[in-house]
């Protein structure tokens, strides 16, 4: 299995919608920011874009002990709020990726034997269908701030 680590960061989204392109762009800066510093040991990190849910999600490896998914969460605050989820407060059926596969049903599963972590961010603007490349500004602003609480959640 390629993910054979305990800890895996996993950036999800699509980087043509705008928004949706958080996760993957915080797991592009997590990299930078490692490159010239120790990785934490047994850590992953995974820019998975749309393919988490049927790839990853839905193959874990037993050496796995946590999971911290980055993704767009629609919750109630500004654009760019970053907060921390559990796979529970996201409802079944509700939480979705732009392709409607429902991601959090694979997330309740893995739970149930792993620490599952979500950091989510409001997103201001998810251009799907249409192709608009780049996140917003406030969504782009909090990518600093999702990487303090990853790094939080690592232990560095």
């Amino acid at each position: 299995m390629p993910y054979n680590v305990e800890t895996l960061v996993v950036g999800c989204g699509n980087i043509l919608f705008k928004d949706d392109g958080f996760g993957p762009s915080v797991i592009n800066a997590l990299e930078e920011y490692f490159a010239d510093k120790d990785m934490p040991e047994e850590t992953m990190f995974v820019d998975a874009g749309t393919g988490a849910t049927h790839f990853i999600f839905t193959l874990p490896d037993e050496k796995w002990k946590k999971l911290i998914v980055v993704d767009v969460v629609e919750f109630d605050a500004k654009p760019g709020t970053v907060k921390i989820f559990s796979p529970y407060d996201m409802p079944k059926g509700v939480y979705q990726n732009a392709h409607t596969w429902p991601v959090e049903e694979p997330l309740h599963e893995l739970a149930k034997d792993i620490e599952v972590v979500i950091v989510g961010c409001k997103p201001k603007e998810i251009s799907a269908p249409d192709v608009e490349m780049g996140l917003t500004e406030p969504v782009e602003k909090a990518i600093p701030e999702a990487i303090d609480m990853i790094l939080k959640e690592l232990g560095v």
